[in-house]
């Protein structure tokens, strides 16, 4: 069974970024959106993995992707990649820097404030290849908008 704060985090991580992309305005909105959803299903795929080959334990006991991985999948990671792109883009060092800081502060940080909150612990991973876990996708990511851009500034010029 999920417990009450579980389902309260869950549902903080899910609405609070997605409040956030209200600030990030229309237009930056459906710039950085395609990214956004190349990164929400890559990160799926590499949740169902991550679930199957017990890479992270959650602390309520029902081995649930839905009230356990997809949380993650769905809320913060195409906002946040979003916000990333809208400050970063163009200047390819600056982006690196930036996933490297917020994909630290995640593997590094939060996922101690997460096991200590009794919500996901590491399993068969430690902190280190956590950060790879999440840090390989910035390239990806980047790729993904370098692409979108260049293929719409072919279609204004022709």
């Amino acid at each position: 069974m999920l417990s009450k704060r579980h389902l309260l985090f869950n549902l903080a991580i899910i609405i609070f970024p997605w409040l956030s992309l209200l600030l990030l305005g229309k237009r930056n909105v459906k710039r950085f959106s395609i990214a956004g959803i190349v990164i929400v299903i890559i990160e799926f795929i590499n949740h169902k993995t991550g679930q199957k080959r017990q890479w992270w334990a959650f602390y309520d006991k029902k081995k649930s992707f839905i009230t356990n991985e997809l949380p993650f999948s769905i809320g913060p990671y195409m906002p946040i990649a979003m916000w990333i792109l809208r400050f970063s883009y163009g200047d390819f060092k600056k982006f690196l820097l930036t996933n490297a800081v917020s994909d630290g502060i995640f593997a590094f940080v939060l996922m101690d404030l997460l096991r200590k909150i009794k919500i996901v612990r590491l399993n068969r991973l430690n902190h280190v290849q956590f950060f790879f876990y999440l840090y390989y996708k910035a390239f990806i990511l980047y790729g993904v908008q370098y692409w979108v851009e260049n293929r719409r500034r072919k279609e204004e010029n022709s």
